[in-house]
């Protein structure tokens, strides 16, 4: 029996680019941050503060106190100010004001940052061209959830609305979690492996991942319907284990209650930490029976310990009535436990695989 290098190119390319992991590590980062950023934005309410759509001028905030008011008129118009902070001060409003412009400032520079990265690659030669259309489709996918950004205030502007619509929200965090992930994938990919290993545990390193973003958009619907505000209590909701049918689905349409009743979308979240978490056991038990010691029965271990701890900072937030620390902190080490996941696959899938002779 021998062993053979599954992705010979892979090698040779991680060996002779780090200024490209580089990049897109730091482009991780700062996406990582925006991701934190727009939690924060969230929940200060902060997002509907800017009601028009400028990716050139809306680049400068307002520099002069007339263009202040100016700007405090237009969000005085918005169906937020009117149902819901009608009478906030101009002090107020600087302050959501500028949580919006930052998140969308960051936005920016991810944007002009990845872009410039990518030229380099592309003018210079420095990957293969099936790489580099890669690295172009994973730009598409960034323009496309700035759009989504977009969409999704505009929701939140419409008439009677004081937020944003939760499926739109859910939409463009997810799609952050897309892009985040492409990221992370590509940067592993050009990075060395350490040593040699078997390749084991693909099927469950997949489902694994897929159960991670089935997650996130469970934790992005209750952020958008504000689920984590009720039913503070654990284990139970409500005095039980699960609440009345009646409860769960007491909106019409039917598929409403999905993304609308707070009840059945915090209920889902928790069926979904659940269920997540024992994925995690039962593929760290996989990898620790079949390959003891391997670099992907510890890469399962981190990913188990990191289920576990946000499953606990889950609760910690729900019982607290998410708070802003707790709230950011729940977010962000969701997103941790993403990129361990991109990692784990990734790696999984470079990994050497025993050959016959």
């Amino acid at each position: 029996m021998t062993i053979a290098l599954e992705h010979p190119r892979q090698a040779a390319a991680a060996s002779g680019h780090p200024g490209i992991r580089r990049w897109l590590w730091a482009t991780a980062f700062l996406v990582f941050v925006m991701i934190v950023v727009g939690g924060a934005t969230r929940l200060t309410g902060s997002g509907l503060s800017i009601t028009e759509w400028r990716p050139v001028t809306g680049a400068l905030p307002p520099l002069t106190d007339a263009a202040w008011a100016l700007e405090f008129d237009k969000y005085r118009a918005s169906p937020q100010y009117q149902l819901l902070n009608a009478g906030m001060a101009l002090a107020d409003f600087k302050f959501i004001y500028w949580w919006e412009w930052g998140h969308r400032q960051l936005g920016r520079f991810i944007g002009l940052f990845y872009l410039a990265g990518f030229f380099v690659v592309a003018l210079r030669r420095l990957l293969p061209w099936r790489q580099v259309a890669v690295l172009f489709g994973m730009g598409l996918l960034l323009g496309l959830q700035g759009t989504i950004g977009w969409i999704m205030v505009a929701s939140g502007l419409e008439p009677g609305m004081v937020a944003v619509a939760p499926v739109k929200l859910t939409l463009h965090l997810t799609f952050a979690g897309l892009f985040f992930a492409s990221v992370i994938a590509f940067a592993t990919w050009l990075t060395p492996l350490r040593r040699l290993e078997a390749r084991q545990g693909g099927a469950g390193a997949r489902f694994l991942l897929l159960m991670l973003f089935v997650q996130i958009a469970l934790g992005g619907l209750v952020a958008g319907s504000k689920a984590g505000f009720t039913f503070n209590t654990w284990p139970l909701m409500d005095g039980a284990l699960m609440p009345p049918p009646s409860t769960l689905f007491a909106g019409t349409p039917f598929w409403e209650n999905f993304v609308d009743n707070v009840a059945l979308v915090q209920f889902n979240h928790r069926i979904g930490a659940y269920l997540l978490l024992a994925l995690a056991l039962w593929h760290l038990a996989g990898l620790r029976r079949v390959a003891p010691g391997s670099g992907g029965a510890k890469r399962a271990t981190a990913i188990t310990g990191l289920v576990l701890a946000q499953s606990a900072l889950g609760i910690v937030t729900l019982l607290l009535v998410v708070p802003l620390w707790a709230g950011l902190a729940h977010q962000a080490l969701g997103f941790a436990v993403l990129a361990m996941g991109v990692v784990h696959l990734t790696r999984t899938e470079q990994g050497l695989r025993p050959e016959s002779a």
